[in-house]
């Protein structure tokens, strides 16, 4: 059991992924200090307050409607999707262009250049197909 336990955590998609997760807790935290602290601000400059919890709140038969921190809340999902988008997606969509321009492919031949694994692995399929 233990052995088993051991192969386990040594393979490398284990590895990979606790590294991901890792790094995508510290890119997180660097996400939610920039929306907290450069980009809401900005927007209390501009509209006056730094979130909208406060408006739209209203009492309906004892319960208590806020509007506002849902508001509040999808102003942070958009200026962090804005935010991973810009530092992120963006970059990595130009690095593959260039990378792709350099190798003298174009966009379309970049798309559809096969992964070099799935070529592997279908050389070898074939490979066994023939031995039959």
């Amino acid at each position: 059991m233990l052995k088993g336990f051991r192969d386990f955590i040594m393979k490398g998609n284990v590895v990979d992924l606790a590294v991901a997760v890792v790094i995508g807790a510290a890119f997180g935290a660097v996400v939610t200090a920039l929306v907290d602290n450069i980009l809401m601000p900005l927007i209390a400059a501009l509209v006056g307050k730094p979130s909208f919890d406060d408006v739209l709140r209203f009492t309906l038969n004892g319960s208590e409607i806020a509007f506002g921190s849902f508001l509040t809340a999808l102003v942070n999902f958009l200026l962090i999707a804005a935010a991973v988008y810009f530092a992120l997606v963006f970059p990595m969509q130009k690095l593959n262009e260039k990378l792709a321009a350099r190798r003298g492919l174009t966009e379309e031949e970049a798309a559809e250049e096969p992964d070099p694994q799935l070529a592997l692995l279908e050389q070898i399929r074939d490979e066994l197909k023939n031995l039959r």
